[in-house]
C-alpha cells in the first residue's frame, strides 16, 4: 500500500508532449477540491510557451526545472489572502499531483517568491491585478533522473516518529 500513496518529485522530463486535454481532464478534477467556505481561491494558467516558462524558472529559488518542464500550470490565487488560502491552493496542488499522476505524468509543485516574484509571475501569465502566482507545478512525463548523489535527505520518518496519542 506504501508504494500506491508514494509520489516523487519529477524534475527531469522527458521529450514527449502533454497534451491540452489531459491538463484539461486534470484541472476539471481537481477542481473539485474543498476549499473553505467553497471559496475555490484559485485559477490556473497551462504554460507551454519556452520564453514564459524560462521567465517562471527565475522567480523561485528551486523553479529552475520550471524551464525544462513539458507545460508549467501556473497556480493563482487572491493576492490579499485570508488565512485559509494558502491551506486551500495546498489542497488544490496535492489534488494536481495526485492526478497527474494516474495520467502517467510527473509533477513537481514549487513556490514562487518572494512576494515581487508572485506578482511577476501573475503578470507573465496575464493574472488578474488582485491575483498573484505564488506557486506553479511542473508537468510532463518523467526523463531519467541524473547519476549521482542526491544532497536531499531521501526516506520518509517512520509513523511512530510523527504520530502521537493521547
Amino acid at each position: 500500500m506504501r508504494r500506491s500513496l508514494a509520489r516523487r518529485a519529477v524534475r527531469v522530463f522527458g521529450d514527449q508532449p502533454v497534451q491540452r486535454e489531459v491538463v484539461t481532464s486534470i484541472v476539471d478534477a481537481a477542481r473539485w477540491t474543498g476549499s473553505a467556505r467553497n471559496r475555490q481561491p484559485w485559477r490556473f494558467v497551462a504554460v507551454y510557451d519556452p520564453q514564459v516558462k524560462a521567465a517562471l524558472a527565475r522567480l523561485g529559488q528551486y523553479a529552475a526545472h520550471l524551464a525544462a518542464a513539458p507545460v508549467v500550470l501556473v497556480v493563482l490565487s487572491p493576492a490579499e489572502t485570508m488565512l485559509d488560502t494558502e491551506f486551500d491552493v495546498g489542497r488544490v496542488v496535492q489534488s494536481i499531483t495526485t492526478l497527474a499522476a494516474a495520467s502517467g505524468l510527473g509533477s513537481c509543485p514549487v513556490s514562487l517568491y518572494p512576494e515581487a516574484s508572485s506578482r511577476a509571475a501573475a503578470d507573465l501569465v496575464g493574472g488578474e491585478p488582485d491575483w498573484t502566482a505564488r506557486h506553479a507545478v511542473a508537468l510532463g512525463h518523467p526523463g531519467e533522473p541524473p547519476r549521482g548523489v542526491s544532497a536531499l535527505p531521501a526516506g520518509r520518518l517512520a509513523t511512530t516518529q510523527l504520530l502521537r496519542f493521547r
